[in-house]
């Protein structure tokens, strides 16, 4: 382990495109799911699934409804919604390829210091991915929505007494990175179809994460 890397104290990861190549498939059930839509709307959809990607899909089905749509649905309607997507969803996911370099860095990594997963995915549904995906090994906690991302994260570093300033977030979308910058981690951009802040320098995949970590620490 390098010294740059040895000084950290956790990395925190999203799940959808940072760890499996997963952003096809979530685009496309959003397509499916709203299927007898016009184009129109279909396209708004998508558009707000990629611009917010790190959200639950219970807040995207809400907001899409509501503001898109223009026909608002009962908290029983959204979950109904949000179930029909699931069940398009979860097999899929199972058999998704890794981001390159992700499994790489893990097995690297993660015995040698705390690993999280932070995801808008439902946090039952994402701990049955990840154990069928044989990934559980890697993380000490798996923590999904409908707790919002940026909770997760203070509760983390209150339970392990961890330094924000230490911990890293790997994440593809700007609810990654406003959750970064509202717990006071750094942060580090996984490309997608997001534009991140000029800040920002996002690697393609994961296979250039450690000399990415390391540049963060290395005048430390």
């Amino acid at each position: 382990m390098t010294e740059s890397i040895q000084s950290i104290e956790a990395l925190f990861f999203d799940f959808d495109g940072v760890l499996v190549d997963s952003a096809r498939t979530k685009k496309k059930a959003f397509e499916t799911l709203f299927k007898d839509f016009s184009d129109e709307i279909i396209k708004a959809v998508v558009h707000y699934h990629t611009l917010h990607g790190g959200i639950s899909r219970v807040e995207k089905i809400r907001h899409t409804h509501k503001n898109i749509i223009k026909k608002p649905l009962t908290e029983k309607g959204v979950m109904e919604w949000a179930d029909r997507y699931s069940d398009l969803v979860v097999q899929e996911m199972i058999r998704l390829p890794w981001i390159k370099g992700a499994k790489a860095f893990l097995d690297a990594y993660a015995s040698k210091l705390p690993v999280f997963v932070i995801s808008g995915t439902p946090e039952t549904e994402l701990k049955y991915l990840v154990d069928q995906r044989k990934m559980s090994h890697y993380f000490k906690e798996i923590l999904g929505s409908p707790v919002k991302k940026p909770e997760h994260i203070r509760n983390l570093l209150a339970k392990y007494s961890l330094t924000p300033e230490q911990c890293v977030f790997i994440g593809d979308a700007l609810t990654d990175y406003n959750a970064a910058l509202d717990t006071g981690l750094h942060f580090i951009g996984i490309q997608g179809e997001v534009h991140f802040p000029d800040t920002v320098k996002p690697l393609p995949d994961c296979q250039g994460l450690e000399c990415a970590i390391n540049s963060l620490f290395k005048s430390r």
